[in-house]
């Protein structure tokens, strides 16, 4: 067995692994087989990442479903395209080359020309696509490098346009408006993402100003006094459209006692007019009318519709000037009354449209120029920058007596990454898609789909998409997608090209390249208004309006693949992370229901964060993570894989990535799998060795044993298939890693070390065979089943446990061929998963191995309180379980007793019957009080006393009746007592311990009288000998004479009293002492000083050495020696000449095969 070393490196193992694919091309062959058989088509969408940045934890998660699911779906008989896709588009690589060349300003752009800045957008795109195949490879993901796509691709680009021509012929295309952070100095928005790259902390004015109720008459009304609203953007007050409240606050109408004004606000905010109020040891209620008086109060929704001053004339218009409501108001700041600018705010805007203030795609309130300048349209603060007119615009409204207060606010302000000036938010006009026209199909289409975790889907997604808004699409930059819109100037005449043919057609321009330095040039004549052109608007496609056309847009259609396409849409599988749920996830679905009415895809599974080991996310800067290269370099890809899938990760929850939870795979998982992998072949090996054949797998064998265990792990395998077929089904990869982790556990952990002996072939009538061969079925149908989930460990056992079927064929050529079998298929990913086999299938075999664990292990609980060692046998054990099935009781007292015996060191068994039960336990009944509390009320006390002071029978009674009656109260024990068995014997002999739930019950005789002190010493003496066979590299058939001396006559004791277990232990011989019986050129392979019991004992192992009677010649003892002591013949003669002389010996007077035949034949040793 050199090929298979004692340990293993499973990373230096796989990368070996890794060779061999790259070698042979195993997952091209896999897909050529998979079409050859024509399997079914399984479509996988893959999101596309950005290649501008190196692979982490967070992509290695989700590549990692990925494969598990794509790898499963290949082995289940379909046949799956997985292409690698790049993003290529958008702010990422934007913000790489402003950094890059120091660009600052928009305008920088266009004067070094959009080809020159687009080129090198270009160029970097792709920097890091080696990096992530290196990466995506080694951790064992197959994916299609070759045949990859990129979102900058003709191809791509092309099918982007026709999905949104697609939409614009639906009428679910228009240009509006959307606020979003600017920067004035570069003239420019600002996604999200840019907005918080910059925050400082900055002092802004923040000031309350008042807005008179109007009357009936439409004049001021005194009484009804003004609206107050607090705001940090004096600025935006010229563009104030409304007022919005919270419908459900408290709002009050006050009279300031120093200046007699009357204000609404809400009751909470009084404090932001009455500073004092904040002091709470200062301020009495009482104190209040020193500074206002409580006219009167009503709820924010009464005030709705109510109208108002503006503050200026600039703008007017009928649904101007009102007071609206909206939920976002809040009472943690200012007077709960909030100005509304939609020209200036998201919400504003969101809000104003809502209530026909503005209109969708109609023109708002924007006084305000690129620059952050202020237009004609508010001439008293005209060419002035909007930070520079706040002073005298509050100079204004203080004049006019508007000011109600004035403060200054230091907070966290954004500032422009680019410019580091502050930046504001603007509405800018944008291309938007109705979502809100098509948000009911979506939702019903999102109906239509199985998420994983369920929760994902029915909670935050089904919220994000009730509440969804029109999407606007485009932005205004230069490295995308251009937007196919064409245009006269005034937007008369617009036309949306779909296709380079079509653009062709209306321009006469063949493009070869759709990005902006390629077609903004192109013109197309005015078919409305000769002589005039129409040009291509400005925009480009945000990024996620990419994404969201992978789909189609990965294989060219409608251009091209229309078929491959139809038929596999939507994709059978995706998954992201919980990011996604506002970014893929959405934009595949609006798309695909814009286009189809259907959703993108079938099946979703959604993983959540991965988070560094203090739960903080992880960072570069920080370095709070280990580096995924380097831990994969020491552990390997699948201890990873299996750490990952078998956390809450995959259930859309956070994980706190540890890297000893890597570590622990190794140690719990993959060691223990491969040395019960090197057990069976080192012992295959062995047999193959006694029995001079080879060792082939026998199905039939295997199904035919009569071995109970043999059974169970035959059972607990098919249960095992069944079960991950039925969670692979229903996309539940957190369910699935447990079962193989508990499965493998049980494999090594009980069925090997139940039947180790056995399968080493030292248990007499045992044959050795069968259990090999159900070890090796059982290995086997494991190795190809964790293929999807840890593709390198499977394979490196697949091809060990191939080479012993019969259709295995090294020199042949048809390992890459059809049909897939084992043995003949070169890679377990070309293999058909099992399929789990119904006969073998044993629930009987199944829950009694699970009692059997369940007593063991109580009863070395048991041991462990009274400090006895296992080693030290017990006199009995004895077992109460309720309620247990006959076959149950049979099969523990029957071929699993013997189990029970030895793994307990227990020399009787005894399962208690229901007629004694009453002598060992007690059954005790407990009111479960958070279902009895209600209900009992005054009469707990007596129905706890009650239920608890039942005897034994009455407790059973009424578990048996299924009611107890306590003064006309009628309890249910099924669901409001708990049960419980208890030990009830006091003998101090005892030790007792029992499951949590009371059902099972074991004790065990702890009396040490002289037999079980001799039998425990036998053991130690035992375990001392076997750690010197290994110490000495001997194999399980080398055999030894085994030696000892010591100080007393303790350990011969016990060697005598126990004969027959060192013979079932020692291939037949028995320690003696070494004294008058260790021969003299007897080769000592090993020896140990220790202490058996009191004893100090020195033992021996020896190689096995002809003895010699006494005083005979060293010539001949040496001649004798050197024979073969294994040819054993009673009464045999051998000749010999020493020095001369004609000499004959006779075994069993002159010479004996071994010490111990010695010591029987001439009666020294009377034991024997």
């Amino acid at each position: 067995m050199a090929s298979l070393p004692p340990t293993i490196n499973f990373a230096k193992a796989e990368e070996e692994v890794c060779k061999k694919w790259k070698d042979e091309d195993t997952f091209k062959t896999q897909i050529e087989l998979s079409k050859e058989r024509n399997d079914k088509q399984f479509t996988f969408y893959d999101g596309p990442p950005f290649a501008t940045g190196l692979p982490h934890y967070g992509h290695i998660l989700a590549g990692t479903i990925k494969d598990v699911v794509t790898r499963y779906a290949c082995m289940t008989g379909h046949s799956v395209s997985r292409r690698a896709g790049w993003d290529c588009h958008g702010l990422p690589v934007e913000y790489e080359i402003d950094q890059s060349l120091n660009i600052t300003h928009r305008d920088q752009v266009l004067e070094m020309g959009i080809d020159k800045y687009n080129a090198e957008c270009r160029s970097i795109v792709t920097r890091y696509t080696k990096e992530w195949e290196s990466t995506t490879n080694r951790l064992g993901r197959w994916i299609d490098f070759e045949n990859d796509y990129k979102t900058m691709d003709l191809s791509f680009m092309e099918s982007v346009w026709w999905v949104f021509e697609q939409l614009y012929k639906k009428d679910l295309v228009y240009q509006g408006y959307k606020v979003m952070p600017f920067s004035t100095t570069c003239g420019t928005p600002l996604s999200n993402f840019e907005a918080g790259l910059n925050y400082k902390d900055v002092k802004d004015p923040a000031v309350v100003v008042s807005f008179p109720v109007l009357g009936d008459d439409g004049e001021p009304d005194a009484e009804e006094g003004s609206f107050i609203a607090w705001t940090t953007t004096p600025w935006t007050l010229p563009s104030n459209l409304a007022l919005c409240v919270h419908p459900e606050l408290e709002y009050v109408k006050i009279q300031d006692t120093k200046t007699g004004n009357k204000y609404i606000l809400a009751k909470s905010r009084l404090p932001q007019l009455y500073p004092v109020m904040n002091n709470k040891k200062k301020w009495k209620p009482a104190k209040a009318a020193d500074f206002f008086t409580v006219l009167s109060s009503c709820k924010g929704k009464d005030l709705v519709g109510k109208r108002y001053k503006s503050l200026f004339d600039f703008f007017k218009a009928d649904s101007y000037f009102r007071v609206l409501s909206d939920t976002y108001v809040t009472d943690d700041s200012g007077t709960g009354i909030v100005h509304q600018a939609p020209a200036f705010g998201e919400d504003d805007y969101r809000v104003c449209l809502a209530h026909g203030v503005i209109q969708k795609g109609g023109e708002i309130p924007c006084p305000v120029d690129s620059n952050g300048v202020f237009t004609d349209q508010v001439p008293v603060v005209a060419g002035k920058h909007v930070k520079a007119a706040d002073d005298t615009l509050i100079q204004i409204l203080k004049d006019a007596k508007r000011l109600v207060q004035k403060d200054v606010l230091l907070h966290s302000y954004p500032f422009c990454w680019r410019s580091d000036t502050p930046l504001i938010y603007k509405a800018v006009p944008s291309w938007f898609i109705k979502v809100e026209e098509i948000r009911d199909r979506i939702v019903e289409n999102n109906h239509k789909t199985y998420w994983v975790p369920n929760f994902v889907k029915e909670g935050r997604f089904h919220s994000w998409l009730v509440d969804a808004r029109d999407w606007a699409v485009s932005r205004n930059r230069f490295w995308g997608t251009p937007i196919p819109i064409w245009a006269l100037d005034d937007m008369s005449e617009i036309i949306c090209v779909g296709s380079i043919e079509q653009l062709y057609e209306l321009s006469g321009v063949k493009c070869t390249d759709l990005h902006r330095e390629s077609i903004d040039h192109i013109e197309i004549p005015s078919k409305t208004q000769p002589g005039k052109k129409l040009k291509r608007i400005d925009e480009v496609f945000d990024c996620w309006f990419e994404s969201g056309s992978m789909p189609y847009a990965q294989l060219h259609y409608p251009f091209e693949n229309k078929d491959t396409f139809e038929s596999g849409f939507p994709a059978d599988f995706i998954a992201e992370g919980l990011d996604q749920t506002r970014g893929w996830f959405y934009t595949l679905m609006v798309l695909s229901t814009a286009l189809f009415d259907k959703p993108a895809f079938k099946n979703l599974i959604c993983n959540g964060l991965v988070l560094a080991s203090d739960g903080k996310k992880m960072s570069k800067r920080l370095k709070n993570y280990p580096d995924p290269k380097l831990l994969i370099d020491e552990y390997g890809a699948d201890a990873l894989r299996m750490y990952l899938i078998n956390s809450p990760v995959v259930r859309a929850e956070s994980l706190a990535f540890q890297e000893s939870g890597v570590k622990g795979v190794i140690k719990e998982v993959f060691l223990p799998l491969y040395n019960a992998f090197r057990f069976l072949m080192q012992n295959m090996e062995r047999w193959e060795s006694i029995n001079n054949t080879v060792f082939s797998p026998d199905l039939d064998k295997v199904k035919n044993t009569n071995n109970s265990t043999d059974v169970w792990i035959s059972a607990a395998t098919q249960s095992l298939i069944k079960f991950v077929h039925t969670e692979m089904k229903a996309y539940r990869l957190y369910t699935v890693m447990p079962a193989l982790v508990r499965f493998i556990s049980q494999l090594t952990n009980w069925y090997l070390r139940l039947n180790r002996d056995r399968l080493k072939g030292m248990v007499e009538n045992e044959n050795a065979e069968i259990g090999l061969q159900v070890l090796y079925d059982v290995l086997l149908d494991v190795s190809v089943l964790m293929g999807p989930f840890t593709p390198f460990i499977s394979e490196f056992l697949y091809q060990h446990l191939r080479k012993k079927q019969p259709s295995y064929n090294p020199e042949g050529n048809d390992g890459k061929s059809n049909p897939p079998a084992v043995g003949k298929s070169d890679s377990v990913h070309f293999l058909h998963l099992p399929k789990y086999d119904e006969s073998r299938l044993n629930s009987d075999a199944m829950n009694s191995m699970e009692a059997l664990q369940s007593i063991v292990e109580l009863g070395r609980t048991a041991r462990e309180r009274r400090n006895i060692s296992l080693r030290t046998p017990i006199k009995s054990v004895v077992v109460v379980l309720r309620d247990p099935a006959p076959q149950l009781v049979a099969s523990l007292m029957g071929p699993l007793k013997e189990y029970i015996l030895n793994e307990l060191n227990a020399w009787d068994f005894k399962i208690v019957s229901k007629e004694e039960e009453n002598q060992w336990v007690k059954m005790s009944l407990t009111p479960v009080f958070s279902l009895l509390g209600k209900k009992a009320g005054k009469k707990m006390g007596l129905v706890k006393k009650t239920i608890v002071g039942l005897t034994h029978e009455e407790a059973l009674k009424a578990l048996e009746t299924g009611e107890i009656d306590v003064d006309g109260l009628i309890i249910d024990t099924k669901t409001e007592v708990t049960s419980k068995l208890s030990f009830s014997k006091t003998e101090p002999h005892w030790e007792s311990t029992s499951l949590p739930d009371g059902s099972s019950v074991v004790a065990i005789d702890c009396t040490q009288d002289e037999a079980i002190i001799s039998s425990g010493k036998s053991r130690e003496f035992i375990n001392i000998v076997q750690q010197l066979r290994k110490s000495a590299g001997l194999t399980l058939t080398d055999k030894v004479e085994v030696f000892f001396k010591e100080e007393g006559s303790d350990v011969l004791k016990a060697v005598m009293q126990n004969v027959d277990l060192f013979k079932s232990k020692f291939h037949g011989t028995v320690p003696i002492p070494a004294d008058d019986h260790k021969q003299k050129l007897s080769v000592v392979l090993g020896q140990e000083k220790a202490e058996i019991g009191d004893t100090k004992v020195e033992v021996m192992i020896c190689r096995p050495t002809i003895a010699v009677k006494d005083n005979t010649e060293e010539a001949l003892m040496t001649f004798l020696a050197t024979l073969d002591v294994e040819k054993k013949e009673k009464g045999s003669k051998i000749s010999c000449k020493i020095d001369g002389k004609d000499i004959v010996v006779e075994e069993g007077k002159d010479f004996w095969w071994s010490a111990m035949d010695k010591a029987q034949g001439t009666g020294s040793l009377k034991w024997l």
